[in-house]
């Protein structure tokens, strides 16, 4: 498929260099500025697969510094105090059973962790322009506080799937700059809720 990719984006050029001196060519015939003609033929010509890409950036570097990152409500020591010897009864779901509700572009799946915590994920896109959102939180289901969250947003022409995210691949960012340690961060506590029975 990269191939492919590669291959539409060298005959893309080649038209571009093509309407460019094109657009020259006119303009000396018609006693206009070349220099103005062909610069607007090649920013028409950039714009075409480009057009989204600056404002993509600039939101997605507005969500990430606004919204993204890693809470800690409450750590599983400071759970524990309040719940005393609730948390050594608990056991832990092997395989982490799990429900999911929404389509294929806004999803929420639930993984039931113990008796006592599910692990939620929230998927939701696309969001102009090219951004999706992500969120994870530890709940306690008796109470439905949220202990962990977890925000992060990616940008991508298609929802990725399988190492594919579109042909756009000048707007593939898979996270916020620290979205990787903060979803480990998140991963860290779903462990220590879960980790009770195994």
């Amino acid at each position: 498929m990269g191939l492919v990719v590669f291959g539409v984006m060298a005959l893309y050029l080649v038209i571009s260099v093509a309407v460019v001196l094109w657009a020259v060519k006119h303009a000396k015939k018609k006693g206009k500025t070349p220099w103005h003609w062909g610069a607007g033929a090649a920013l028409v010509m950039y714009l075409i697969p480009f057009w989204d890409w600056l404002p993509t950036v600039a939101v997605h570097k507005y969500y990430c510094s606004t919204e993204a990152g890693f809470w800690v409500y409450k750590t599983v020591d400071q759970w524990k105090a309040e719940n005393p010897r609730v948390m050594e009864g608990l056991i832990a779901n092997k395989g982490a059973p799990s429900s999911r509700k929404g389509d294929m572009k806004n999803y929420t799946d639930t993984y039931y962790l113990n008796q006592r915590f599910n692990w939620i994920i929230k998927h939701n896109g696309k969001f102009f322009p090219n951004r999706w959102r992500h969120e994870q939180e530890i709940v306690d289901t008796k109470t439905n506080e949220i202990l962990a969250r977890y925000v992060d947003f990616s940008t991508s022409q298609e929802r990725r799937q399988a190492g594919w995210s579109g042909w756009k691949m000048w707007l593939d960012n898979r996270n916020c700059s620290d979205g990787e340690n903060n979803h480990g961060n998140l991963i860290l506590n779903k462990r220590a809720f879960q980790g009770v029975g195994e």
